[in-house]
């Protein structure tokens, strides 16, 4: 038989030095070399900053004052030293508040390295598929080379046509030059995954490995999800800052003492000196602004917080359930092509080629049945990869990347 076996699958080999990135370790690479991440998570410096910073009292304030008389030589200088103090516990919320934020900001770096990694394993797997497909085609290549080779010998013999041995060759120079389309198409894909790996430009990539079998992934609840657990933390920081805005209702207390001396002047008598120490404290009053606008909106944020976070459940839910639905159909086309049409295209192919050798069939005949094998083989490597990328968005919307 002259058409043989079409297999799927890719394993390179490397000539020369470079990045070599399976779908096993892809996620490693991205943990470690992306730049995006890597400034991201300058993101939690800055919110351990902002905590250090909350809950703080103000400065104290130094006050100093000076008199003079101009109608006699009495004079005076005064020093004070004054310090605000909250009269609630508003430190202490800020601080929390503070805390909130740090772990708000650790928990975002997940969800950008969840994204980015779900990313680059999509871009992992159409590599995969360019280069399946590419290596369908080679075979295919290979065999119409093959025929019209036969034809060839056997049109010298005068058994055949020189039209059909050029007709052979026209089809092995169609699938040269889809093959050529493909190694462009892949040479964009490489390009969209080089930046997610941190590759620097000139620097070789490799990809191994091929698309894995149609394994369906464990389920998982959408609660481990980066993203949720964010809008978790906003929930609890709008609470944290009703609490806050409710203690600015009253202002700080001002407290502080100083020291005086002053030179008095009493005619007829001569002018003495005299020290002053003294003690002051200021009670800011509620009566006009009791801060009512701030903790109402502040109130109004925590409750759409709130109802966020059940919307995001749900979305996750959904969108997981939605890929999940999408794995079991391309998982059931790919069996079915695999079990069933494949081998009925092999047989045909066998028959269409027995026929034209016995003179009973030309060969078109042929070259469409291996035409029709082809689109099978192929229709199942695109069902494999829609598959996968189904099962990178399943795992990157439930946070399992």
């Amino acid at each position: 038989m002259i058409l043989g076996a079409i297999t799927l699958g890719f394993q390179p080999l490397f000539g020369e030095p470079g990045t070599v990135v399976t779908l096993a370790t892809v996620g490693d690479r991205v943990r470690a070399q992306n730049p995006d991440l890597a400034a991201a998570r300058l993101t939690i410096d800055e919110a351990v900053g902002r905590m250090k910073q909350a809950g703080r009292l103000e400065n104290p304030d130094l006050e100093i004052g000076t008199q003079y008389n101009t109608t006699s030589a009495e004079r005076g200088l005064e020093i004070g030293f004054s310090q605000k103090f909250p009269v609630t516990n508003r430190l202490k919320l800020e601080k929390d508040r503070g805390a909130t934020a740090v772990m708000a900001a650790q928990t975002e770096i997940r969800e950008v390295e969840n994204q980015l990694i779900g990313e680059a394993r999509a871009a992992l797997v159409r590599v995969l598929a360019v280069r399946e497909r590419k290596t369908l085609l080679e075979q295919q290549t290979a065999l119409s080379r093959e025929l019209a080779d036969f034809i060839d010998e056997v049109a010298k013999k005068g058994e055949a046509s020189v039209i059909e041995a050029g007709q052979a060759r026209l089809e092995a120079s169609r699938f040269t030059t889809e093959c050529r389309q493909l190694a462009a198409e892949e040479k964009r894909t490489v390009g969209d995954l080089k930046p997610l790996l941190g590759m620097s430009a000139g620097e070789t990539l490799h990809v191994s490995g091929g698309l894995p079998g149609l394994r369906m992934p464990e389920g998982a609840d959408p609660i481990e999800r980066p993203a949720l657990e964010i809008a978790r933390l906003a929930v609890i920081a709008a609470e944290q800052d009703v609490a806050i805005e409710q203690t600015r209702r009253y202002g700080d207390l001002t407290a502080g003492f100083f020291v005086g001396a002053e030179r008095v002047a009493d005619a007829p008598e001569a002018a003495a000196k005299e020290g002053i120490v003294g003690l002051k404290v200021t009670i800011p009053l509620p009566f006009w602004d009791k801060n009512e606008g701030n903790i109402e909106a502040a109130e109004a944020k925590a409750k759409r917080r709130r109802k966020e976070v059940v919307a995001l459940r749900q979305g996750i839910a959904l969108e997981a359930e939605a890929a999940r639905s999408e794995m079991l159909e391309w998982a059931k086309l790919a069996s079915e092509i695999e079990s069933e049409l494949l081998p009925q295209a092999a047989d045909q192919t066998d028959v269409a080629e027995q026929a034209w050798r016995n003179g009973q069939s030309d060969l078109l005949t042929v070259l469409r049945s291996r035409e029709q094998r082809l689109q099978l083989a192929a229709a199942r490597l695109d069902a494999l990869k829609n598959f996968e990328l189904a099962r990178v968005r399943y795992q990157t919307a439930l946070g399992n990347p």
